[in-house]
């Protein structure tokens, strides 16, 4: 059965961190459409004034944070002592479970810096999981290449290849995909799964409407979907299965109930919010309840 359009949305403009001018594709108010995803944001200006004041450091719990840059560079760090650069083409796929505190700072770049981070849940029984990080070059990650589409596989599977992200906690398929103008891509999809595009340049049809750039179109149940390229069309895919359990979100962190959530901040407040050995201190200036 062909997935159809269930709702396009527009990416905002919003602010985020220190002051980093973005655009929200998804977020608080769409939960919980988009679940097991929380939010997708789009960040990206060849204006350096936009995004230099980064993201200093502050906590996350009970998600994964999945950093993906186009172009351009920042600089990472976390309690857990990972540090590193995330270039042009890299992914960082960051499991925050019991508590991380991280920084992610954009450094300065003589073009368009650009990337997306995307949020996804986890389920109640891995919340409090042991946290950890990994960071994947571009050479990491392979390709699937056709005369309908070239696809960067991120995580999940696409003819027999496999994305480099695996001991995934919640099955998720994430693709760059390209389709050149003039052609249509159709993709076998897991029926029960949570999926959508995001459309980040070009123009052309998805499930038989009309998108341009800056759309996400969030689609139907089935196990198949059709796009086609009237100009050479750049899209995010993303597919995860739904975890169908209540939501407590407050700024950074997303647990299951009020009481969980409570805790969390009352740990963030007496310095007990890090279960493992390594800690750094958050800036509350930048995260609310």
């Amino acid at each position: 059965m062909q997935r159809t359009v269930k709702e396009i949305l527009f990416a905002k403009p919003t602010l985020e961190g220190a002051g980093v001018r973005l655009k929200r594709v998804f977020g608080y108010h769409d939960i919980p459409r988009f679940d097991p995803f929380l939010l997708l944001d789009h960040f990206g200006s060849q204006n350096p004034e936009d995004y230099l004041l980064g993201f200093p450091w502050h906590p996350h719990r009970g998600i994964e944070t999945v950093t993906y840059m186009l172009t351009g560079e920042v600089d990472h760090g976390d309690s857990l002592g990972n540090k590193g650069v995330i270039r042009s083409g890299d992914v960082q796929w960051m499991t925050a479970g019991s508590g991380i505190i991280h920084q992610e700072m954009p450094q300065r770049y003589h073009g368009f810096l650009q990337g997306f981070q995307l949020w996804v849940n986890l389920p109640a029984k891995h919340k409090m999981m042991t946290p950890r990080y990994r960071g994947l070059t571009k050479d990491d990650i392979p390709i699937v290449e056709s005369q309908e589409a070239t696809i960067k596989v991120i995580s999940g599977t696409l003819d027999d290849v496999q994305g480099p992200v695996r001991d995934l906690i919640v099955d998720v398929d994430y693709f760059d995909i390209t389709i050149p103008a003039g052609k249509t891509f159709s993709r076998r999809t897991k029926k029960g799964y949570t999926t959508a595009t995001y459309v980040r340049e070009g123009n052309g049809v998805v499930a038989n409407h009309l998108v341009e750039p800056l759309q996400c179109v969030l689609l139907t149940d089935g196990d198949s979907v059709t796009i086609q390229a009237q100009d050479t069309l750049q899209l995010l895919f993303i597919s995860g299965k739904p975890l169908h359990e209540p939501i407590a979100w407050g700024g950074p962190i997303v647990m299951n109930t009020q009481q969980q959530l409570d805790e969390a901040f009352q740990e963030l407040d007496t310095g007990t919010f890090i279960k493992q050995s390594r800690s750094v201190k958050p800036s509350t200036e930048f995260y609310s309840t």
